[in-house]
């Protein structure tokens, strides 16, 4: 299911919909590298993306898309927490989140899990193109002092555009500084 490997995982997670293969696609620089589609929900497996030969970026399948089938939706909740909550190899878990939205149970309900189990995560909002500038910084807002209700202090944050290249550096400068206290 997944490579034997030691190296360091970070992991991408959000809703179906939700941008995570077009920021998968503009963080590693390689426009068809995961599969985009304007349907939700294509991403069924873990996929592994080798980077500099000192990492990989793993595509997780989404999240809350209510179109599969019990038995579906099931598997891939099973496929979901094994790789969160047993994969040693995974170094952080980044929430991808829709930015034009305001807060989204299913995203706070998945954080709150994540909480609860010590799941080191960082969240990534995305689509910050399709808003104004301080639209976007008060969806943002609305997200933190949500999270702020039941935690002390917030995940690191990182709002993006894929197709501005936005937040690029800042993400991989994150993973960059985790890898180097490894």
């Amino acid at each position: 299911m997944c490579p034997d490997t030691k190296l360091p995982e970070y992991a991408f997670i959000g809703r179906s919909n939700v941008g995570k293969s077009s920021l998968i696609n503009m963080l590693t620089g390689k426009p068809k590298l995961a599969m985009t589609s304007s349907t939700p929900g294509k991403t069924l497996l873990i996929n592994h993306f080798l980077i500099n030969e000192e990492w990989f970026l793993v595509d997780l399948p989404g999240y809350g898309y209510a179109q599969r089938g019990k038995k579906m939706i099931e598997k891939i909740q099973r496929l979901i927490e094994y790789y969160v909550l047993e994969r040693t190899q995974m170094t952080c878990l980044f929430v991808l989140i829709d930015v034009r939205h305001k807060p989204q149970q299913i995203d706070i309900e998945f954080m709150e899990w994540l909480g609860e189990h010590e799941v080191p995560f960082a969240i990534i909002f995305t689509k910050a193109d399709k808003l104004t500038q301080s639209q976007a910084q008060a969806n943002v807002k609305a997200y933190t002092q949500e999270l702020l209700k039941s935690w002390e202090s917030l995940p690191p944050y990182f709002i993006t555009s894929a197709e501005k290249r936005t937040g690029r550096k800042e993400i991989l400068r994150y993973i960059e500084e985790i890898n180097a206290n490894l």
